[in-house]
């Protein structure tokens, strides 16, 4: 081995270790920098006023689908759902035993929303909305799917130390303000983890069908009527090279948004072009919801100061 060689392999080995404490560096700031209140805050809030609004929803026709001689029968329902799953309204047999739960589910919904007893509520809360959905699981939504992700982080988080009527009341009695916490770090990065991996899976679904690569997919999305809150025909029609492109900035914003949450300096980017885009999206897509729950969670992934102690 000559000298030159024996110095570009020193150099190889010397640059491994290096690596991995950059690696380990990386890992141990993402997941447990301890991180301040306010971003949770704002998920809390927001994801909130969603699942508020997804649990509202279902009121209309509550006894229609759960009654005791609601549509959704226990044949119907075990044909539907996991043996793994269960529900607290599958012991509704009443309409009364119904609508208590109902409306018990939705007060606890509205005490997490405005951070009240937030410690008990963000766990009751996940739990209350993850049942209703496996009660009726052929009625679940993209936005059902996303809200119950977002609902479960603030649960494992502290989402009621800022913004909320627990602070107020912790001011009130002189507490100090609540300090940067771990398990506000862990639920934050919980939440990119699941940005990425939705905008991956948006993308991996879409490149599946020809009519994102041809670029017609936004013309099929607005000719659906039932679920559109804007028609889009007419314009697309007026210009191809219009529909071609709205389709492929589709594709390319999702690949940017899963890609880029992971590159600091791309992340300060993607990050509040997606809070703007996300709605753009739904309202194409026909699932103005799912949008905004998307942009809630692209709020909880906003580049925020992290402690630098653990």
């Amino acid at each position: 081995m000559t000298s030159s060689q024996g110095m570009n392999a020193s150099r190889h080995q010397a640059a491994l270790p290096a690596l991995a404490d950059a690696i380990g560096d990386t890992w141990m700031r993402f997941w447990f920098a301890p991180a301040g209140p306010w971003q949770l805050a704002l998920v809390r809030i927001l994801g909130g006023l969603l699942a508020l609004a997804l649990w509202a929803s279902y009121a209309w026709d509550l006894e229609t689908w759960f009654g005791p001689q609601g549509m959704i029968s226990p044949e119907l329902l075990a044909a539907w759902r996991s043996p793994f799953a269960a529900s607290l309204f599958d012991v509704t047999t009443s309409p009364s035993a119904l609508w208590l739960g109902y409306v018990a589910g939705g007060l606890v919904l509205f005490a997490l929303t405005i951070g009240l007893a937030t410690a008990v509520t963000a766990p009751l809360g996940a739990l209350a909305f993850t049942t209703l959905l496996h009660r009726g699981p052929m009625l679940v939504g993209p936005a059902d799917d996303v809200v119950a992700v977002i609902l479960w982080c603030l649960a494992i988080g502290r989402s009621g130390d800022a913004i909320s009527v627990d602070r107020l009341v912790g001011a009130w009695r002189g507490r100090a303000a609540p300090a940067a916490t771990l398990r506000t770090r862990i639920a934050l990065g919980l939440i990119q983890v699941h940005a990425a991996v939705i905008a991956a899976a948006a993308v991996l679904a879409q490149l599946k069908g020809d009519v994102w690569w041809n670029g017609t997919a936004a013309w099929w999305l607005a000719t659906r009527a039932d679920s559109r809150l804007v028609d889009l025909t007419g314009l697309f029609l007026s210009s191809e090279y219009l529909l071609n492109l709205v389709t492929h900035a589709i594709v390319a914003f999702e690949i940017l948004f899963a890609a880029g949450l992971w590159f600091p300096a791309a992340r300060r980017v993607v990050v509040p072009l997606g809070i703007v885009a996300w709605p753009l999206v739904g309202i194409v897509a026909g699932e103005p919801l799912w949008g905004l729950a998307l942009a809630v969670v692209a709020v909880g992934c906003l580049p925020m100061r992290v402690e630098s102690s653990v």
